[in-house]
């Protein structure tokens, strides 16, 4: 790829920022914007930091009618010396062009776009809450703007990373969740795009959710789409169980996110020392170690909160209620470590944390 620019567009207009204790998830934005267009002339170009804005698009725009589009999800931390800190950006950018490559959408540079992402969190770097907990969430999202009506891959695409900051996940500490087996309703299927972060995955599993909302529950665990007896995801989490001896988790079978955080927390584990499997398991199997005395812990993992006990899980009659109900040693383990080291408060031993405040590279002008 030709080497790009950044061109740097302040606001004169700057915003009151929030005091901590307001913020809530998704609802905040800062002073500036990332955009970067893309044409198949100039291939991806004028690389901007713009302030935020509207974006004016075509109501004839494809992603409008066919939904070519892929989203991240990442966030910046405040360190202890006040450093904005980002955890794993580069697995993050290549997983946007992972989901790129199935919705066939051109491929991006990724260290540039790093560094242009540590750019924009270095001029937005006073919107990070200073409250432990929260943090500054980051949302790169690629749509298709070519203004066309038949169904093909866009020739146009617009490149955005949009800042939030967010308030903490658990308000008033890690809690346990009640989840119900979905039985009904499908999130995806093997060689459809549920390893691929995109929007109509999410789409696909409103009903569900809203569903299982009414009925008490805080997610769905989402079981495979052909003979619903796998289980997948929890809600949009990966899902993990302690069965006997084993930490197990679905393997990654191509209808299922492959989760950053579900990398650090195997990670994690196996240098601990425990016997993290990633295989197949299935709803029955679970019940039946369950009846046996065999399930220790449950939880999911993801960029929002990190890490989500799981208290009860509900499969039609059937109830199963781990640790009493309580959050258990691996959650709460897995939590408080991941929350130090994203936060530069604990040992990094995977060199997972990138400093904003290093320099950044030539070919960003």
């Amino acid at each position: 790829m030709a080497e790009q620019s950044l061109s740097v567009f302040k606001t004169t207009s700057y915003q009151e920022k929030p005091f901590d204790h307001e913020l809530s998830f998704g609802r905040t934005f800062t002073d500036h914007m990332f955009l970067m267009d893309y044409s198949e002339e100039s291939g991806w170009h004028d690389a901007r930091i713009t302030p935020y804005q509207p974006l004016q698009i075509d109501p004839a725009a494809m992603v409008f009618h066919y939904a070519q589009s892929v989203f991240e999800g990442l966030k910046a931390y405040r360190s202890p010396e006040g450093d904005p800190l980002l955890f794993r950006p580069k697995q993050n950018l290549a997983r946007l062009n992972q989901s790129n490559d199935r919705l066939c959408i051109p491929q991006v540079d990724e260290d540039f776009l790093l560094e242009a992402l540590k750019q924009l969190i270095h001029i937005e770097q006073d919107w990070i809450p200073h409250t432990e907990g929260m943090s500054l969430y980051i949302r790169p999202t690629i749509i298709s703007t070519q203004s066309f009506l038949g169904v093909a891959p866009s020739t146009n695409y617009k490149l955005i990373i949009i800042l939030s900051p967010v308030g903490a996940y658990y308000k008033e500490g890690i809690n346990p969740v009640k989840i119900a087996v979905e039985n009904e309703y499908v999130r995806a299927v093997r060689g459809g795009t549920g390893e691929a972060k995109t929007g109509g995955n999410y789409a696909a599993s409103l009903k569900a959710q809203e569903t299982a909302g009414k009925d008490g529950y805080a997610q769905v665990l989402w079981l495979d789409g052909v003979e619903k007896r796998y289980i997948e995801e929890v809600g949009s989490m990966n899902v993990f169980f302690k069965i006997g001896n084993e930490v197990v988790t679905p393997r990654l079978n191509g209808s299922i996110l492959n989760g950053i955080t579900r990398d650090s927390a195997m990670q994690l584990l196996r240098h601990w020392g425990y016997d993290v499997v990633e295989r197949d398991i299935t709803i029955d199997e679970l019940y039946d170690h369950y009846q046996q005395g065999d399930v220790k812990e449950a939880f999911g993992s993801g960029t929002a909160a990190a890490i989500s006990p799981i208290g009860q899980l509900d499969w039609g009659e059937n109830k199963m209620v781990f640790n009493n109900g309580e959050t258990g040693y691996l959650a709460r383990n897995l939590y408080d470590t991941l929350m130090g080291i994203q936060y530069g408060q604990q040992y990094d031993p995977f060199n997972w944390v990138v400093n904003v405040n290093q320099p950044v590279q030539s070919h960003v002008s």
